[in-house]
């Protein structure tokens, strides 16, 4: 019965990402969207390509130098070639590749599955709150041209009628805080009443994980290192998503700030739980270009173009790193791909 289960819901989320893949593309010209394809000079595009490799060997030792930190020490290319298959798998099973990759590292190097997804879970957090900064810095820069195109766009011209009057605005806020303090109130007062639950707990546990996860990082023997890793590996995104701007004729003169905006967004698409981030990435990488007045059609050619190479990559390196940790671990492709399913319903 669980089996099936998974089977519908990896289902649903397949069935999401190609409804979302076709609401990014109605009612617009696929000609159009097609003769911007044809007309991307590729040359940019390997370049990214490129970057995006020297990308993934960063992280991953990014993520071997959390390992060590965890007193297990593991060979560089064996956290690779895990972190790889997680990758391939992702674009399938959505969230599952994080665990795969765990259970890969242990068939591989005797690695506890428990310590290796302590580590990516930090990882996780970490990414979260560089993903925070940069939205901040991103909005911070380009403040005007996202406050006109709301003003403009979304609010349809109703900004001055709400300035003049804001008591809707107001009566809103009050209302929200009313019911924070309300919250707030009522966990407070049944605090024991939830510790007897096994859900509240499971959640608190969680949580307390990730702070541990955070601080772990503190007691790394060079931090510094670890800092230029991070930094690297979205350095290289950026460049990735600035660059590819000069593939197209329509995202040729777009600055480096309108690189960030699809950076950010971008991420928040990519974190979407849909296998690879399919239909989320390309609507709001296109949402963020049509700001910046890149019509519809280029935008979503852009995001296709750009999303569909770094999945080629990943299917290409993912697949030769699934072959070498299958040889590394003396299994058959069939046992590798099926144990990390009982390490995911333990951990769920």
């Amino acid at each position: 019965m669980k089996t099936l289960f998974n089977i519908l819901k990896y289902a649903l989320l397949l069935s999401v990402s190609g409804l979302l893949m076709w609401y990014a593309v109605q009612g617009q010209d696929l000609s159009s969207i097609g003769r911007h394809v044809r007309e991307a000079d590729y040359t940019w595009l390997i370049l990214t390509m490129v970057l995006s490799v020297l990308g993934y060997f960063s992280r991953a030792y990014r993520w071997k130098m959390q390992l060590d930190a965890a007193r297990q020490k593991t060979a560089y290319w064996d956290v690779y070639h895990a972190m790889m298959v997680g990758y391939l798998a992702n674009l399938v099973l959505p969230r599952m590749g994080e665990v795969i990759r765990c259970s890969v590292l242990q068939r591989t190097s005797k690695v506890p599955v428990q310590i290796s997804l302590g580590t990516v879970v930090t990882e996780r957090v970490i990414d979260v709150l560089v993903l925070v900064l940069l939205l901040g810095a991103t909005l911070l820069l380009d403040f005007n041209t996202f406050w006109s195109f709301v003003t403009d766009n979304v609010l349809g011209g109703r900004y001055d009628e709400l300035a003049r009057n804001r008591t809707p605005l107001l009566v809103a806020a009050a209302i929200a805080l009313l019911l924070l303090a309300g919250l707030a109130y009522a966990l407070v007062r049944n605090l024991e009443r939830l510790r007897q639950n096994a859900l509240f707990n499971k959640v608190v546990a969680f949580a307390k994980g990730l702070l541990a996860g955070v601080f772990s990082v503190l007691k790394m023997k060079n931090k510094a290192l670890f800092l230029f890793h991070t930094f690297f590996t979205w350095l290289v995104y950026y460049l990735m998503d600035y660059l590819a701007f000069k593939c197209f004729p329509a995202t040729y003169s777009l600055d480096m700030r309108a690189g960030l905006a699809v950076l950010t967004f971008g991420a928040f698409g990519m974190a979407a739980p849909v296998a690879g981030g399919i239909g989320p990435f390309h609507i709001m990488v296109q949402g963020i270009l049509l700001v910046y007045g890149i019509s519809k059609e280029a935008g979503i050619a852009y995001a296709l173009v750009v999303h569909g190479s770094q999945t080629l990559l990943v299917v290409l390196m993912g697949g030769i790193s699934f072959v070498a940790s299958m040889i590394k671990s003396g299994r058959s492709a069939r046992q590798l791909a099926a144990e990390p399913v009982a390490v995911l319903a333990d951990v769920e």
